[in-house]
């Protein structure tokens, strides 16, 4: 091949590769929280997209963020609700999901794990692995909104309802100041 066909080929070739980041689309989209700010690639097991009437989508981590942004009350009526399969971390629609609820793998933002399944017999053998109960997306959110005024009370040190950037705020003012050397220069 000649330079000039090489070099259309290796940029081609780097468009398709830099297009093909295997991150969802909707993670690209919306790549951190917008309640907490956790980055929302972590979390793609646990991941929502909540439609609104009045148009507004709203990317979450997981229920717990849902369940606070329900709570605000800043969009109106949902729409439509999707949750990530966490087998697959595929969006699904959570109406059609098989939830869990509780067991002893903790959940994102709240201490009481809430699980979206595409398929029931992951559901099950969640079950069977880690405990918890079968539930509709209704029981989950239920139990979310609930788990809220828990986990806000939640002691000191656990301090999962949170959120993230608050934490961070936190930990930065609790900071000791860099030393300082005597002279007053930096090295």
């Amino acid at each position: 091949m000649n330079t000039a066909l090489r070099i259309v080929v290796l940029i081609a070739l780097a468009t398709l590769l830099a297009g093909f980041t295997g991150v969802p689309e909707d993670v690209r989209l919306a790549p951190t929280c917008s309640r907490c700010g956790m980055d929302r690639t972590t979390f793609a097991h646990s991941r929502m997209v909540v439609h609104y009437a009045d148009g507004t989508r709203v990317a979450v981590c997981s229920l717990h963020c849902l369940a606070v942004d329900l709570a605000a009350k800043e969009h109106g009526d949902p729409v439509s609700f999707a949750v990530a399969d966490r087998v697959s971390k595929r969006l699904i629609d959570a109406h059609t999901a098989h939830w869990v609820i509780g067991g002893n793998v903790p959940g994102v933002m709240t201490s009481r794990g809430k699980w979206a399944f595409a398929e029931k017999v992951y559901a099950q053998k969640f079950i069977r692995e880690h405990g918890g109960e079968a539930a509709t997306f209704a029981e989950a959110l239920a139990a979310a909104q609930a788990d809220l005024a828990v986990d806000a009370a939640a002691p000191a040190g656990q301090d999962l309802a949170r959120p993230a950037q608050a934490r961070q705020d936190e930990r930065f003012r609790q900071a000791k100041p860099p030393l300082q050397p005597s002279n007053g220069r930096m090295p």
